[in-house]
């Protein structure tokens, strides 16, 4: 119940001559400026009734209806707001739009009251408004941002379509993060899944998310391989997901030399792991790191070290081919890591295998390409079975 000792004030405001007021109606738009002026809900409130109240005939336009809606719940006044809405539902002059309740709900999350913003959802099917996505994600973001609502949210989610309701990208997205960041991995995989399913096509968001999530399990493979899905589908990656990938590529290598820094040498197969992750995110830097201190621990680097930096082996003899070669030596010269391509090879070498003659033109080339002719005249003159003959060179 409003104070009545607003009364005279507001008839002084809705009219500085009283005689006057009553025998005229004011006019829609002066009650709706009336009401916007004030700073006071209570005040606005009160007008809105004794304006309909001392008028029978005057009625309000839409504008101060929502006007005086929005006005109320900021000021904490929701039961007042709801009253006023069920005043209008059987109320067939005015029709509520979507956009009302967007800002109900907003209002509701700014006031951190997720179950009144649920709420709201069914209450637009109450007064026949249809919400649309833009509503769903309002209040899916709500309801998500405190951990005990992740659920209810899920389950609104899953019960929108019998409302005619059709989830967008942002939905699945927003549950999405939602679950990553509460560890369910498989729940975020499961709604990546049923996009494609539902005709919604995932955006880089999307991709970014999931991986972030996998990431932060330290599912790097995982990672790479939605990287790799991503780029074959053609999106384009931002850097926040390169440098998601990247920080847990680094992680790894830093692992791995905390093991051997504690004198715990890693079997073959967590190192065929590491090399494996590192090759699929073309981090050859840090592959050559590993070989380099695998060799110095006395690790034994065997076949399937050298299979997993280079893939395609040989069938019959085990051996790389060609393209193998090219493709890592290739990767470090386009690096400027001369150095390293060279003692990869003086490695390979040293444990039985033969480059082909075009793996060391790659090198060669290179190191001329940069100024290093010195270094380039030096791989052409070493005295170990495994250098090049100049006359192999046709350049």
């Amino acid at each position: 119940m409003i104070p009545s000792h607003f009364t005279k004030t507001l008839l002084k405001t809705l009219n500085p001559k009283p005689i006057r007021f009553f025998h005229s109606s004011p006019s829609p738009s002066r009650i709706h400026k009336l009401i916007s002026s004030q700073s006071d809900p209570l005040v606005a409130y009160e007008i809105f009734h004794l304006s309909s109240k001392t008028h029978p005939n005057f009625h309000h336009s839409y504008s101060t209806i929502q006007t005086l809606i929005l006005k109320l719940p900021h000021s904490r006044h929701f039961s007042l707001m709801n009253s006023l809405l069920s005043s209008l539902k059987h109320d067939r002059r005015y029709t509520l739009t979507p956009s009302l309740f967007t800002h109900i709900i907003r209002i509701y999350g700014e006031t951190n009251s997720p179950e009144k913003a649920l709420k709201t959802f069914y209450t637009m099917l109450e007064f026949d408004v249809k919400p649309r996505p833009k509503q769903l994600n309002v209040i899916l973001e709500i309801l998500v941002s405190e951990r005990r609502y992740l659920r209810p949210a899920f389950e609104l989610f899953k019960s929108v379509n019998r409302y005619g309701v059709c989830p967008n990208v942002e939905s699945y997205n927003i549950l999405m993060r939602a679950f990553c960041l509460n560890g369910d991995l498989s729940v975020a995989y499961q709604l990546f899944g049923e996009m494609s399913k539902r005709d919604v096509m995932p955006n880089v968001e999307s991709y970014r998310i999931l991986m972030q999530g996998l990431c932060r399990k330290s599912q790097v493979n995982r990672a790479v391989e939605l990287l790799e899905d991503m780029l074959n589908k053609g999106f384009v990656p931002d850097g926040l997901i390169y440098t998601t990938v990247k920080s847990q590529v680094n992680r790894v290598v830093e692992l791995l030399e905390d093991m051997l820094n504690k004198v715990f040498v890693p079997d073959g197969l967590i190192y065929t792991t590491v090399l494996n992750s590192l090759c699929r995110k073309k981090k050859l830097r840090e592959v050559y790191k590993v070989l380099c201190r695998m060799k110095v621990k006395g690790c034994d680097l065997d076949i399937v070290h050298y299979n997993t930096v280079l893939e395609d082996m040989d069938a019959n003899g085990c051996l790389p081919n060609l393209v193998s070669y090219q493709t890592l030596v290739g990767g470090l010269c386009s690096q400027g890591l001369y150095d390293e391509a060279k003692s990869y090879i003086d490695l390979m070498v040293s444990k039985g295998f033969s480059p082909h003659v075009s793996v060391w033109h790659v090198l060669v080339n290179g190191l001329c390409g940069v100024g290093k002719v010195d270094a380039a005249c030096s791989v052409l003159e070493g005295d170990d079975g495994g250098s090049p003959k100049p006359n192999d060179f046709n350049t």
